[in-house]
């Protein structure tokens, strides 16, 4: 058994795609198919959701690109929300950006969890990466890693009308509203950051490195992995107890 599964592992990435491991957990599976784990320690369960690449919505990406399709973290919040074997909600992040709708509707999922969540930004939480990153109760970002902020922008063909300029004005709306209500950042400093002409040669915008975005009030703190995993500990310990206290007084009426 251990020398099919070390034969299997010296295979290309495409040919271990293709391979079904003997004995492959479910774990295995999770991670190759959802870039997710469940991770059972000491005293708690939890949830590890990764979001990486980019993040693809209506439209599939090129295939060569690392993508995060949201039709198959939806699933995994609910499941985490739902599943009362599970304590938190662990979301690394480092990702490009991508589809505005898809990367949104992820966070407002997120931020709209009753469990305790913490997210870490690792390299990059690019662009509609942002309001992912704040969606969590608590965040957290890597000395190393960065944040750009900068308006909504569109591909392909577009129509010279006004109405096309209010549709995009009342897009930013939503994800600058989204991200001033779940961060300590002002909405007039994020709109200031997104509309920097002097930063970006080709583009409008800020790049923000770690403790850039923590002084900004973008995210909450500077920490390592060590760090996320004490905090939602802690989150889950707090809310074991409240939930027992809740009980205890349900008890005495």
């Amino acid at each position: 058994m251990k020398e099919n599964r070390k034969m299997t592992y010296s295979l290309s990435a495409e040919e271990y795609e293709d391979t079904p491991l003997e004995g492959q957990n479910e774990q295995d599976r999770r991670i190759r198919e959802t870039g997710s784990v469940l991770t059972h320690g000491k005293k708690h369960t939890v949830q590890c959701l990764t979001i990486i690449g980019q993040i693809e919505g209506h439209y599939i990406a090129p295939s060569q690109n690392k993508t995060t399709k949201y039709e198959h973290v939806i699933p995994q919040i609910v499941a985490v929300e739902e599943d009362p074997s599970i304590d938190g909600l662990l979301m690394i992040l480092n990702t490009v950006g991508g589809d505005v709708e898809a990367g949104l509707a992820l966070a407002e999922l997120v931020a709209g969890m009753s469990k305790p969540t913490v997210s870490l930004v690792l390299g990059g939480g690019h662009s509609i990466g942002v309001p992912l990153a704040v969606a969590a109760k608590k965040s957290f970002i890597a000395p190393s890693a960065s944040m750009t902020i900068h308006p909504v922008r569109m591909n392909g063909l577009l129509l010279g009308v006004p109405q096309t300029l209010e549709y995009f004005q009342r897009m930013q709306d939503r994800i600058t509203n989204f991200v001033t209500a779940n961060s300590a950042i002002s909405h007039d400093r994020f709109m200031q950051l997104a509309m920097n002409t002097q930063e970006l040669v080709m583009d409008v915008g800020t790049v923000l490195d770690g403790d850039e975005a923590v002084a900004e009030g973008l995210i909450d703190a500077l920490g390592s992995l060590h760090d996320a995993m004490e905090c939602l500990d802690k989150m889950i310990e707090t809310e074991k107890k409240k939930s027992a206290a809740k009980s205890a007084k349900a008890r005495k009426k």
